[in-house]
């Protein structure tokens, strides 16, 4: 038995959106970028919480040391320190936080 041969015609080419197919790609890009922040977010947790006054952070952590954070320096100070609420930029947090955050005692220059 001889094959028969079936003609083959091009297929029609269809018209491509060149906005789209980018708009589809960038989408695509980032989905995999946005998936993993959210992802290693959700892993560090909450972080430190800061509190204006030390009867909040008292109130968000009882049993711990609360200090006072320097944000700017990442020094925290101990209650009967000079700088003890006194930076310009700083808040009350707990010290395990702190700790757990990377931020260091402050030592007095002497």
């Amino acid at each position: 038995m001889a094959k028969m041969r079936v003609a083959q015609f091009p297929r029609p080419k269809r018209q491509v959106d060149g906005r789209k197919m980018m708009a589809r790609r960038i989408v695509y890009g980032l989905f995999p970028g946005v998936a993993i922040l959210l992802a290693v977010g959700a892993a560090l947790g909450q972080g430190m919480q800061t509190f204006t006054n030390e009867q909040a952070a008292r109130r968000h952590c009882p049993a711990d040391t609360i200090v006072w954070l320097n944000t700017s320096t990442a020094n925290y100070h101990f209650k009967g320190d000079p700088w003890y609420g006194r930076t310009q930029r700083g808040s009350y947090v707990c010290k395990v936080e702190a700790d757990k955050d990377s931020m260091r005692a402050w030592t007095s220059p002497k």
